[in-house]
């Protein structure tokens, strides 16, 4: 993430980032097992999509009935993708203000931070479970660290990231910001 790059731009490109990673996903792989304990690669993509058309309402939006995850989860995120980014690529919208757990914000800051930040976390489980390239740039671990460091305790609440994993102080930067996601690379 540059300090140039705006919240339509950023969305866009990890999103079609994350698109790349979903549309690679094997049809036999669906149903394997993710790092998200107890959910499948599947029930990675419906999270996320759940989650973004939530994000919506908060602040009186919504995403249109699409495809199901359930049985075209490739066709639900690009459903759910495009559907977001038409959303913030109307300054009006993306500007809609909501009162968030750290306060008064707007919707463009909520999805620039935590929804971006899902979107290469969640790119790397699926990319895990799908035994496909798990690489994340370099960029997006600075944007990753960040979120760690803002959210803090926060970022272990119920239903966000398990409890940080151990890993060897040698360890490499996107093993240990994995790990700090309760992910094991």
């Amino acid at each position: 993430m540059t300090i140039t790059e705006t919240t339509p731009d950023l969305y866009r490109r990890l999103a079609a980032a994350l698109t790349e990673r979903v549309d690679a996903v094997p049809t036999n792989r669906w149903d394997s097992p993710s790092p998200c304990d107890g959910w499948t690669t599947r029930d990675v993509v419906d999270h996320v999509v759940g989650t973004q058309a939530k994000m919506m309402g908060v602040v009186g939006l919504s995403i249109p009935p699409g495809p199901s995850a359930a049985t075209d989860p490739a066709g639900a995120w690009r459903h759910t993708r495009d559907a977001v980014q038409a959303i913030l690529d109307d300054p009006a919208k993306a500007a809609l203000e909501y009162d968030g757990h750290f306060g008064r914000t707007d919707l463009a800051s909520t999805i620039r931070t935590f929804y971006c930040f899902d979107l290469v976390v969640h790119g790397w489980d699926i990319a895990h479970a799908a035994e496909l390239d798990t690489t994340i740039p370099e960029q997006d671990l600075d944007m990753v660290g960040a979120i760690i460091a803002q959210l803090g305790d926060s970022l272990h609440m119920d239903g966000v990231c398990g409890p940080a994993v151990e890993v060897p102080a040698d360890a490499d930067r996107q093993t240990r910001s994995l790990a700090a996601l309760g992910r094991k690379a």
